[in-house]
């Protein structure tokens, strides 16, 4: 037979609120008192029930994980990256995780999973109606691989602007001045701050860099490999490609090689993510690796800081990215 509140209160010698407070408020109990409820519970075997701790305290020490990507599942390879680090940080720690895609969350929006969490990371390009709806339960909301001006929420970014300009300097070390950029149809923050960069880092270098180089594309293979295609069409074609992402790169890799041209001596190509594709293709593709699991566990902790009170919380932290150069540049 279980044991319950009630058997606790009459082995220690104490009142049933006693025993409840003992649990979830020990600092408001006598130390003296404390231990005999404890005692008392050992003897029992009796272990307070987690969801009317959570009540008494109005905590449940539970947070959510949703990726923001239309189509995306939690096997997206990069927001995985980015679901491991939060694994492993909330591993360490008492917190409960959910994870879930905004959409499958949308769905199930009345069910306990949803009404119980206390914070909730958005990973992408996170509707504004949801983080409202998110901000309107006095949820705590942190961002990762987002970021919207506008908003008091802290994000988490990897150097956006610094990876290219690591991807670009490479490209122009090599001897690269007719350099094109194929820009994937992301969200609106990764395309921006990729552009942007792309741009600005062309244009300090003295290269020509107008909408002859840019072409906005879908982030698919095929996709990218048609607008490479019109690229590598014109007279004075570039000589080098930089790829807003992986797969982009895989695109133009594939309209290279459908075009006769040899990579790197004709073309050279480098990507965005250093994802596992990386090292499928041949030769192996030059990327900018984005650091996804620290990503994860610097939003968890950024999440844990709102929880605690922290008046502090920086609100924007951003992981450096790092140059990985393989044989396709």
């Amino acid at each position: 037979m279980n044991s319950t509140i009630y058997d606790v209160s009459r082995l220690s010698g104490v009142s049933i609120a006693t025993v409840s407070r003992a649990f979830s408020n020990p600092d408001r109990v006598r130390e003296s008192t404390r231990r005999k409820v404890f005692e008392a519970a050992e003897v029992l075997h009796y272990s307070p029930n987690a969801i009317a701790q959570a009540m008494a305290r109005q905590r449940t020490d539970k947070i959510a994980f949703l990726i923001c990507k239309e189509g995306a599942s939690i096997l997206d390879e990069f927001y995985a990256g980015i679901c491991n680090g939060i694994m492993g940080e909330t591993n360490r720690t008492d917190y409960e995780l959910v994870i879930s895609t905004a959409a499958d969350w949308d769905m199930a929006a009345n069910t306990s999973k949803n009404k119980q969490v206390e914070g909730v990371i958005l990973g992408g390009n996170a509707r504004p109606d949801m983080i409202s709806e998110l901000q309107s339960r006095n949820l705590a909301v942190v961002l990762v691989n987002n970021r919207i001006s506008g908003l008091d929420i802290p994000c988490v970014v990897s150097d956006e602007y610094g990876g290219v300009r690591l991807a670009l300097e490479h490209l122009i070390s090599r001897g690269h001045q007719n350099i094109a950029m194929l820009a994937g149809r992301f969200s609106p923050y990764i395309l921006g701050e990729r552009y942007r960069a792309f741009l600005e880092i062309t244009q300090a270098h003295g290269l020509a860099a107008d909408a002859r180089h840019i072409k906005l594309c879908d982030p698919t293979v095929e996709s990218a490999a048609a607008a490479c295609q019109e690229l590598l069409s014109h007279p004075d074609r570039p000589t080098a490609i930089f790829a807003a992402n992986d797969v982009l790169a895989a695109g133009a890799m594939k309209a290279a090689r459908r075009m006769g041209l040899r990579i790197p001596d004709d073309l050279a190509v480098t990507g965005l993510d250093d994802s596992s594709a990386c090292g499928m293709l041949e030769p192996e593709l030059t990327s900018v690796h984005i650091d996804c699991h620290r990503m994860g566990e610097l939003s968890v902790a950024r999440l844990q800081a709102l929880l605690a009170g922290d008046q502090d919380v920086p609100p924007v932290t951003v992981v450096p990215a790092e140059l990985r150069v393989r044989g396709s540049s």
